[in-house]
């Protein structure tokens, strides 16, 4: 299966050349692809509609690099699991949204909003989802300064 994945990886490249920033290929059918930003609807419109991958769920954390969201897809067939991965600056974490290709990133892009304050262009319901009463606006729990 890791040819299969290699292939694929080399695709990208060959397709994406300006927005891919590195591809990972992994043990046990894991593929990290490493995109531009301004990228993400393109390559995930390109992972839905021209591979075939069912998007799965999103994750999020704070490091070093900023704010780096993990959008992970699945490859039904074969198991695989290929993430398209960001990173966004910490003075500014802001991305469009996922929610016009898949309704499904509706809460998560919600649930990351709340936690770690990351913004979303063009999400169709940025309202709390977790958060109300819980604690004051403008903090966000899962922040490293917070």
């Amino acid at each position: 299966m890791k040819g299969k994945h290699e292939d694929m990886a080399q695709n990208l490249k060959n397709k994406f050349r300006d927005e891919i920033l590195e591809i990972k290929v992994r043990k046990g059918n894991r593929v990290d692809v490493c995109i531009q930003n301004e990228a993400l609807m393109k390559v995930a419109s390109y992972f839905h509609e021209g591979l075939k991958y069912r998007f799965i769920i999103a994750s999020a954390m704070e490091s070093k690099r900023g704010y780096e969201i993990y959008y992970h897809f699945s490859e039904d067939e074969s198991g695989g699991v290929i993430s398209l991965h960001v990173i966004l600056p910490e003075e500014a974490p802001e991305i469009s949204s996922l929610t016009p290709l898949f309704e499904a990133a509706n809460w998560i892009e919600r649930e990351m909003r709340e936690i770690l304050g990351i913004q979303f262009h063009g999400h169709p319901n940025p309202e709390k989802l977790i958060s109300e009463g819980n604690w004051a606006e403008g903090v966000y729990p899962l922040r490293k300064g917070e």
